[in-house]
């Protein structure tokens, strides 16, 4: 099996991707399960807490056991907090458009992401593609689109929620790009650990500072009454944040962005499958069709032969670079 530039074994990172694409994929049947009991704010409130908790154990077990490193005096950690913050702002952002926009609409535009990212990738790292990996990553991309805009019921469009996704989607983009420049310096778990520790302190605070300005505070303590809220929200928190990032950063680390960023694409497959198995949702010809596609278009980006010269540029490059006085 083939290995890339840090001699990390191809089939690892697939792996990765597949179980990043179900993590995310399943998201949405577990935010089904909670909305019965929480509006957005506190699902997203307890969904950091969840995965605050979680990092804290991992981190906890690991140094318990001897296998995590200790961090290396020196590193830049402003590029850490900034790749954290990307990410936090897509997911604040992307709350925001929802007033505005249909969720069909916040689809579409967060379908085009790995293409944002490509595009912010190559100016800023300079990464490049070849023409075959274009055709796929356009395949996808658009098989996905047609399947969201088949798949809906009604579209509308607002400009104003559109703005805002789309801010939300280039957001997600400077993420992927960010966490690959830091790569070698910050390990995937540090990425992770940022980023749930980021998303509690907003999404508590915000939780917090709107339960002292409407003066209800059962909204955000009554969820935790109800065993299936609890389990439903830590099933979020582990597995759509804490595992989905861990996963999306370590393949940013070992992976172009063009090929990390294109499972994001797979994940809205599966959440249809999930819903057509789980929920009964009914599958339609152009499901198989377009699902057909873009499982093609994903296996096919990450088969198609890459430039030799496209590590793009790194953090550790940099540094190294700037020791040495160049």
């Amino acid at each position: 099996m083939g290995k890339n530039e840090y001699d990390v074994p191809k089939i690892s990172l697939y792996a990765a991707g597949i179980a990043f694409t179900l993590s995310i994929g399943f998201s949405f049947f577990g935010i089904k399960q909670c909305v019965p009991y929480a509006d957005t704010l506190t699902i997203l409130c307890y969904r950091y807490v969840a995965a605050l908790i979680s990092v804290a154990l991992w981190i906890g077990i690991a140094k318990a056991l001897g296998r995590y490193p200790k961090a290396e005096p020196g590193r830049p950690k402003g590029k850490l907090y900034m790749t954290a913050a990307f990410y936090v702002a897509f997911m604040i952002l992307q709350i925001l458009s929802m007033f505005f926009a249909t969720s069909i609409e916040g689809a579409i535009v967060f379908a085009m992401s790995p293409i944002f990212a490509k595009i912010i990738g190559r100016i800023v790292l300079g990464e490049r593609s070849t023409r075959l990996q274009m055709l796929f990553i356009v395949m996808t991309v658009t098989a996905l689109i047609v399947l969201i805009i088949l798949n809906a019921t009604d579209i509308t469009l607002n400009v104003t929620g559109l703005i805002i996704m789309t801010v939300a989607t280039i957001f997600m983009g400077c993420q992927n790009v960010s966490a690959r420049y830091i790569r070698g310096v910050f390990r995937p778990i540090e990425i992770t650990a940022t980023i749930a520790v980021g998303g509690s302190i907003i999404f508590i605070g915000a939780s917090i500072v709107r339960a002292m300005y409407t003066g209800d505070w059962n909204a955000l303590i009554e969820p935790l009454k109800h065993p299936d809220f609890v389990i439903w929200v830590s099933f979020l928190g582990v597995f759509c944040i804490l595992l989905s990032a861990q996963f999306m950063a370590y393949m940013l680390a070992h992976m172009e962005i063009i090929q990390s960023t294109v499972f994001s694409s797979a994940s809205t497959l599966v959440s249809i499958i999930a819903g057509a198995l789980i929920l009964g949702e009914p599958l339609r010809w152009y499901h198989f069709i377009c699902g057909a596609i873009i499982l093609a278009g994903v296996v096919g980006l990450m088969l198609a032969p890459a430039k030799a010269e496209n590590a793009g540029k790194s953090l550790e490059d940099d540094m190294n670079k700037e020791q040495k006085g160049e």
